[in-house]
């Protein structure tokens, strides 16, 4: 991965620092990937890393659950924010395939990373484990290494890694906010489906 996403690591380093101003308003922009209903009364705002293995056991054991109950049912508004963690130029080349697939095709390559995470640390293939993601997505392996290099894309990355920590004050991943509220602890970490429900519904109030 090394050669290929060498260029990522320098953007990706300088979001490696979270800013630790407070939190502010939760307001969605164009530029945020959602699920669910634009209009619902209570928005779910999850900070995530694609390579934090806390945020892919979450999405393996809870999210389902929480789709099914909240996104499709149209009673939330998900909003996924990317923050960037170690190895950051492993979760910037994710995220960057994964816009270079389109909205239509973010989540479901967010969510076959999650799943090809712990093979990829085991082996230490990351650029084989990214690049057979983004050929199931539809990708080809040109697309995918222009996509991954693309300054571009690299610092429209950082400048949203930078606002989501500014404004959130991320010190942790994944982290939950309903509705400008943080659910759970500072320091953020993933939540159970009760505490969500919980939060959820005081937020419907």
């Amino acid at each position: 991965m090394r050669s290929l996403i060498s260029r990522v690591t320098l953007v990706a380093a300088l979001a490696a620092g979270l800013a630790s101003c407070g939190p502010k308003s939760e307001t969605v922009t164009a530029d945020d990937m959602t699920q669910g209903n634009p209009n619902a009364k209570v928005t779910v705002v999850e900070y995530a890393s694609a390579s934090c293995s806390h945020c892919a056991q979450w999405n393996e054991e809870v999210y389902p659950a929480f789709k099914a109950k909240y996104i499709d049912t149209g009673k939330v508004n998900y909003v996924y924010r990317e923050i960037l963690t170690p190895p950051n130029e492993v979760a910037a080349a994710a995220f960057l395939m994964a816009r270079c697939a389109g909205k239509d095709k973010y989540f479901q390559v967010v969510d076959s990373v999650y799943r090809a995470q712990h093979q990829m640390f085991q082996t230490g293939q990351f650029r084989e484990g990214l690049l057979t993601v983004a050929q199931s997505a539809g990708m080809s392996e040109e697309q995918f290494n222009a996509c991954v290099t693309d300054e571009k894309g690299l610092k429209a990355l950082n400048d949203r890694v930078q606002k989501y920590s500014k404004e959130a004050k991320i010190q942790g991943t994944p982290t939950f906010v309903v509705n400008g509220k943080k659910v759970g602890p500072e320091e953020g970490g993933a939540r159970t489906l009760a505490e969500l429900d919980a939060a959820i519904a005081e937020a419907s109030k």
